[in-house]
């Protein structure tokens, strides 16, 4: 038991899982009897509830201080470990902080003491340096992604975090990277090395699609055709293109989200969720998207652009064919462009010519009102269901937040259905119900 909250097997019950799988399994053991643990294993073979777990049996229910301190990359990442902690029910409280998400909002969150505190590292060392918070029960520290904090645009930040947290005395770095080198700084002695990289049987399969010019646009829809209705991400180096591309497929009727650094986090988190529930099976993103983001299954990626490093174009791949599933990788390449040498030789797909399909059939809508409201997914279903008049098949995935929520819906209903619900009362809330 974790200290009289909750069983392992209630935990995992709990998010519909039967039991660990081998690397989770030794993960386990590994924590909880090592000082310094390097977890490298692929990405989505479940990494977070690998380290999460033993960590549970770590803290103290009369400890009202942050016990445990997880860094990570990117603020997806920071969101998407919060939620799995809250979705394992432990009765512990978690705390995400990061960059583009207001400060005050963070000091009210973390007033209440987190048992463990999720954060970037910018916006770590902000707190640390402020001393916002007793540090003198924080004996754990998780970098998770290590090969993206410990890189050099985080190096002041991570030195500060190490610095200002003297009491650690158990360091568990994870990544999906194999031979990334650890500084000196992070004073990782004699760590124990598990490695799961080479153990997935892969299932992906990686092609080229050849593209007569550089400009690949008409050979990117062929593409996207010949995939017919499937969901995954198209890769692209820069905002710029990512832009442009995007007209291009609106220009064609191929509905699809966007996803880059210089969103608003509103506009990004959106993005996923649409993503997520279907309203977009595609997804245009950077490399900002190929770790950390909780995206369902992925059948296909597609690097309209190549990374500049084997390790991205690895992390990009890693989005699919994810858990022993199948999946494909694309690189659209045209003769003109050199290809690096961490793509190897790659069979050529041959585009058979096929008719753009109509994707999209659900719309996404925004509800005012969430957890902080005492509304539950249920009272949204009950209120489409009775007042909308909605039927099973026409309600999609409910995303419940803290102070609002997401629905997805079939498109052909949504007119029918907001004059229904919208300003209506869930629970003792009057809420507005909009197209998000």
């Amino acid at each position: 038991m974790f200290k009289g909250i909750k069983s392992q097997q209630a935990i995992l019950s709990k998010l519909g899982i039967e039991k660990l799988n081998p690397m989770q399994l030794e993960a386990q053991v590994a924590i909880e009897s090592m000082d310094n643990i390097i977890l490298l294993s692929p990405t989505g073979t479940g990494k977070t509830l690998a380290f999460l777990l033993p960590l549970l049996k770590e803290l103290d229910i009369n400890c009202f201080e942050i016990q445990n301190v997880i860094i990570v990359p990117s603020r997806e990442l920071a969101i998407q470990i919060e939620q799995v902690f809250r979705e394992m029910g432990t009765g512990f409280k978690a705390n995400a902080v990061y960059g583009g998400r207001s400060g005050s909002k963070d000091r009210l969150d973390i007033k209440h003491r987190p048992a463990v505190l999720i954060g970037t590292p910018g916006r770590v060392a902000d707190h640390l340096r402020r001393e916002a918070f007793k540090t003198t029960d924080i004996k754990t520290l998780v970098l998770d992604e290590f090969d993206k904090s410990l890189e050099v645009g985080f190096e002041n930040e991570m030195r500060e975090i190490l610095d200002l947290l003297p009491r650690v005395h158990k360091k568990i770095l994870t990544s999906a990277t194999q031979g990334v080198s650890i500084p000196g700084f992070v004073e990782l002695t004699k760590p124990v090395t598990l490695d799961y990289l080479d153990e997935e049987i892969s299932q992906l399969a990686v092609k080229m699609v050849i593209a007569p010019s550089k400009d690949k646009l008409d050979t990117l829809l062929d593409l996207i055709a010949h995939l017919e209705n499937q969901n995954g991400i198209i890769f692209c180096n820069f905002k710029d293109s990512i832009q442009r591309v995007s007209e291009y497929l609106l220009e064609h009727n191929v509905s699809h989200g966007t996803f880059y650094g210089g969103m608003e986090q509103g506009e990004r988190e959106r993005a996923l969720i649409k993503f997520r529930n279907g309203t977009h099976q595609i997804l245009l993103a950077t490399d900002l998207a190929a770790r950390g983001i909780d995206v369902p299954e992925i059948n296909f990626i597609i690097h309209y652009h190549l990374p500049n490093k084997s390790e991205e174009f690895t992390h990009r791949n890693g989005r699919t064919a994810r858990m022993n599933s199948h999946g494909s990788a694309y690189v659209l390449h045209c003769a003109e462009e050199t290809l690096p040498d961490f793509v190897g030789n790659l069979p050529v797909e041959q585009l058979t010519k096929k008719p753009l399909q109509e994707r999209a059939d659900w719309s996404t809508l925004f509800i005012s009102g969430g957890r902080k409201d005492k509304i539950s997914k249920g009272d949204i279903a009950g209120l489409f269901f009775k007042q909308g008049n909605l039927s099973k098949g026409e309600l999609g995935v409910i995303e419940l937040k803290n102070d609002c929520a997401f629905v997805s819906v079939k498109s052909n209903a949504v007119d029918d259905l907001l004059p229904k619900v919208n300003n209506t009362r869930l629970k003792k809330k009057k809420v507005r119900i909009t197209i998000a």
